[in-house]
C-alpha cells in the first residue's frame, strides 16, 4: 500500500535563516510540496555580522524556477521589529500564516573565561529572542485562526554543552523552554510547536575536522522537520533529533526520587545515589499538564502516598 505524499498545498511557510544550509533545505523541500514560503535571510557572516540580500533571493530563485511560490525577508530576527516584518511579509504575499521554522543561527566562540558580554548577548539575540520575535507575532495569528504549526531549533550543545559555545548553548537550552509553553498555551487553539535537534555539515561547521563523519547532508534533517510543520503532525511540546540519518526523540526525565520530611546535607550524602538512579524514569510529557503533574507528585509524597502509575496516565 503507498503512502499518501504529506503536501502543503496552500499553506504558507516562513522559514528563517533560509539563505543557506539547513534552512535552505527546508523551504526547497516545502515549497516542492506546495508550500508557499518565505524565505529570511539577513545574508551575514557566520558571526552575524554583515548583510547581503543575495542569499534569501538565490532561494527564492530555486523555488520559482521549479515551479514554486515564494518571496524573500531580509529582515532581522534580532529586534521586535524585524521579527514583525517577516511575519508581516508572509501576510502581505499570501494572506495567511500556517507554520513557522525558527532555523537563523550565529556562532561566536570563546572559551567561557574569555567570553564577553557582547558576544554572549549577540549569539542570543539571533537564536533564543530571535525566537520569540517571530514567534510572538506569529502565534497569535495562528491563534486567531485556530491552526499553526511551529518548529523551533535547538542543539545537542544546548543540550549537553560543548567547549567554547556558552552563549550557544544557553540560546539553544531556552529553546526548550519557549516551545514548551507555546505547546501549552496552543493546545486549545490546534497550534503544535516543536524542536528539532539538528546536524549537518553545513557552514556552522567550519574549522571542525569532518572528514570522518558519515553522510550528514541537510536532506537527512529537513523531512522530520517538514513533518513537524505539516498538518498532520499529531505531536506537540517534543523535542526529535537527526543526526546522519537516525532521528531520535528527546527527552527529559526524573528520578523516582527519595522524600524525607526533613534533610540534613548528610543525609542527601547518604541517599544520593538512590536521588540519582534514573533506572525507573519518571516521564511528563508537556502537554497537558507536566508541571502540575511534577508538583502533584511531589506533594503526594509529602502527603504520604506514593504516586501510581494510573495517577501519571
Amino acid at each position: 500500500m503507498t503512502t499518501p505524499e504529506l503536501r502543503f498545498d496552500g499553506r504558507v511557510v516562513v522559514v528563517t535563516g533560509a539563505g543557506r544550509g539547513l534552512g535552505r533545505e527546508y523551504a526547497l523541500l516545502l515549497a516542492a510540496r506546495g508550500a508557499q514560503v518565505v524565505v529570511n535571510d539577513v545574508g551575514g557572516a557566520l558571526t552575524g555580522a554583515g548583510t547581503d540580500p543575495g542569499p534569501a533571493a538565490a532561494v527564492v530563485d530555486e523555488i520559482t524556477a521549479a515551479g514554486g511560490f515564494a518571496v524573500a525577508c531580509t529582515a532581522s530576527v534580532v529586534t521586535p521589529e524585524g521579527g514583525a516584518t517577516i511575519i508581516d511579509a508572509a501576510l502581505s504575499a499570501f494572506g495567511r500564516i500556517d507554520a513557522l521554522i525558527h532555523n537563523a543561527g550565529n556562532v561566536r566562540r570563546a572559551p567561557l573565561a574569555q567570553m564577553t558580554p557582547e558576544d554572549f548577548d549577540a549569539v542570543l539575540d539571533v537564536h533564543l529572542r530571535g525566537a520569540f520575535h517571530v514567534l510572538q507575532p506569529a502565534f497569535a495569528r495562528m491563534q486567531h485562526a485556530g491552526y499553526g504549526r511551529i518548529v523551533l531549533t535547538s542543539s545537542i550543545g544546548g543540550l549537553y554543552g560543548n567547549h567554547q559555545v556558552a552563549n550557544y548553548a544557553a540560546a539553544k537550552a531556552g529553546i526548550l523552554g519557549l516551545s514548551n509553553v507555546a505547546a501549552l498555551e496552543g493546545a486549545a487553539h490546534n497550534v503544535t510547536c516543536n524542536v528539532i535537534v539538528p546536524a549537518a555539515v553545513t557552514r556552522m561547521a567550519e574549522g571542525i575536522d569532518t572528514s570522518a563523519y558519515p553522510p550528514m547532508g541537510a536532506d537527512l534533517v529537513a523531512p522530520a522537520v517538514g513533518w513537524l510543520a505539516h498538518e498532520s503532525c499529531g505531536i506537540t511540546g517534543e523535542v526529535l533529533a537527526a543526526i546522519a540519518g537516525r532521528i531520535a526523540r528527546i527527552g527529559i526525565a526524573e528520578s523516582r526520587g527519595v522524600y524525607r520530611p526533613h534533610w540534613s546535607i548528610e543525609d542527601v550524602a547518604a541517599d544520593i545515589d538512590r536521588i540519582r538512579d534514573l533506572e525507573d524514569p519518571v516521564i511528563y510529557p508537556v502537554v497537558p499538564d507536566a508541571h502540575n503533574r511534577h508538583i502533584a507528585d511531589s506533594f503526594a509524597l509529602a502527603a504520604g502516598g506514593a504516586p501510581t502509575a494510573e495517577d501519571r496516565a
